[in-house]
């Protein structure tokens, strides 16, 4: 199981860009990436035409990543705890760090490229970047008070 850890956390994907904006390569349908994937990126790579405020870009991050779900847990991933910090520079370049409930979970790589993906969207982002990270361990300790209620744990 270590090893399977460890392979997460040196994979990398490059990002491509096609368009106006980079993203990574999407699993088809509901089926997981071939790779185990650690980080992703995405946005438009531009940085903001006028001044942003890191704390409000911040903030609609935050908000954007309360619409992403695990397909096993009616919870979004936020409120779950699974978002361990989002920074914002003042040159529009967002940083994420998340983890998931398990390693072996089988849309990891989904998850990190959408958390990426909303990220990128975010008004005053020009670059997302995703990192997975297993340290620390997730535990049920992370989640929201609302999270645990909509679970039944309190």
């Amino acid at each position: 199981m270590g090893d399977d850890i460890e392979r997460l956390k040196i994979h990398k994907i490059e990002p491509r860009s096609t368009s106006d904006h980079v993203f990574l390569p999407r699993a088809d349908g509901h089926s997981p990436p071939t790779e185990p994937v650690s980080e992703a990126y995405a946005g438009t790579g531009e940085e903001p035409t006028v001044p942003i405020d890191p704390q409000k870009v911040e903030a609609a991050i935050i908000e954007a990543l309360q619409t992403i779900y695990d397909p096993e847990i009616p919870v979004n991933i936020y409120e779950l705890g699974l978002i361990y910090g989002v920074e914002v520079s003042e040159d529009g370049r967002a940083e994420v760090r998340m983890t998931l409930t398990a390693p072996a979970c089988p849309v990891a790589g989904a998850i990190v490229e959408e958390v990426a993906e909303k990220s990128g969207h975010v008004e005053g982002v020009s670059t997302a970047h995703v990192e997975l990270v297993w340290d620390p361990p997730w535990t049920p300790e992370r989640m929201t008070e609302a999270a645990k209620l909509e679970l039944g744990m309190i």
